[in-house]
């Protein structure tokens, strides 16, 4: 039984593993119901953050970034 990570599970999901890794996973997914959960977790928050609805910025906050951004350095 290898150990597999939450990267592992997480490149599986985004479709990054090779072929001989994938299938060695997808194994290890249909007996290992302790990696099945933390799969299962990483796809549920990975559909979660799909879902949430994304917000620019306020004005004054991205004006703050630049102001600071285009400070001299201070020379010691």
């Amino acid at each position: 039984m290898p150990n597999f990570t939450p990267e592992d599970l997480l490149l599986y999901l985004a479709g990054e593993l090779n072929e001989a890794q994938n299938e060695t996973i997808e194994e290890e997914l249909k007996t290992n119901w302790v990696l099945r959960e933390k799969f299962n977790v990483l796809k549920e928050a990975g559909k979660r953050v799909d879902a949430m609805k994304l917000q620019s910025p306020a004005k004054q906050t991205l004006q703050n970034i630049m102001r600071y951004a285009m400070r001299k350095p201070v020379k010691a």
